[in-house]
């Protein structure tokens, strides 16, 4: 069974990079799950409606969120009828929306876990002891299962992807928008990457327009963030498993940008 993972979709830009990117990635590739984080598309900040459409209509079968997930009001209102989108599960009791879902594609079942990091970002629930809850109700389901582990610290997300080797098909990490180079298969089967890095504008800083980034730097002054645009860059993580174990047997970093595009 083979799993894309698409990192980060920030705003416009990189919507447009993922409708022009997918189409070669499918033919090439032939993956049979698609799963992206889409929690910075509507215009860096949050989902809506429409544009969750727009990514299930350019082939996108699920979708994980992260820190940014209430930043659109819109969302309030189809979150729970939408079973294809999930967002952290250790949110506290009472938040709307599922945290966890079972994703069917090309006569395949991923299960689809989303977690939020603790370090560096609000003190939310536990997302280790979240997972081990997940994995065990995920895995009567199937034996294929993602996790997004959407957090700030490098360290934090190691320690996620030890605590589910042999229990996860593969542990990737969102959130911080640079793709690691730490791709590997753990000692128990399961396929990992610290972030699968950003889908969007290439020359501003985490997807956002440089100069009022650096503004904020250089004056420590309130910045309004908006995203850049111009050329882009596109990241995910290809991810085949053993059918039988759900046990990851091969994982492929990929990076385009908007000049290499030709000659993929």
């Amino acid at each position: 069974m083979k799993i894309l993972f698409i990192g980060d979709i920030v705003g416009s830009v990189g919507r447009a990079a993922v409708k022009k990117v997918l189409p070669a990635l499918k033919t090439k590739y032939n993956p049979h799950i698609i799963i992206a984080n889409a929690e910075n598309s509507a215009a860096g900040r949050g989902i809506t409606a429409a544009i969750a459409k727009e990514l299930f209509d350019a082939g996108v079968h699920g979708i994980t969120m992260g820190n940014h997930t209430w930043d659109n009001r819109d969302l309030f209102e189809w979150i729970d009828d939408e079973p294809r989108l999930v967002r952290p599960a250790n949110f506290p009791p009472g938040a709307p929306g599922q945290g966890a879902a079972l994703i069917k594609a090309n006569g395949k079942s991923l299960a689809i876990i989303n977690l939020q990091g603790r370090t560096f970002l609000p003190p939310i629930d536990c997302p280790f002891r979240m997972a081990d809850e997940l994995i065990d109700e995920m895995r009567s389901k199937t034996n294929h299962i993602l996790v997004d582990f959407h957090a700030e610290a490098t360290s934090e997300k190691i320690a996620m992807g030890w605590h589910l080797d042999g229990r996860a098909s593969l542990v990737v990490g969102t959130h911080t928008h640079v793709q690691t180079n730490d791709d590997r298969i753990l000692p128990e089967g399961t396929a990992y990457l610290t972030d699968v890095g950003m889908v969007g504008p290439r020359d501003g800083v985490l997807g956002m327009e440089r100069t009022a980034v650096l503004r904020k730097f250089l004056t420590q002054l309130p910045t309004r963030f908006v995203v850049d645009e111009g050329d882009w860059h596109f990241h995910a993580v290809l991810v085949e498993t053993d059918e039988a174990t759900g046990r990851a047997t091969s994982i492929l970093k990929i990076r385009q940008t908007e000049e290499t595009l030709m000659f993929f």
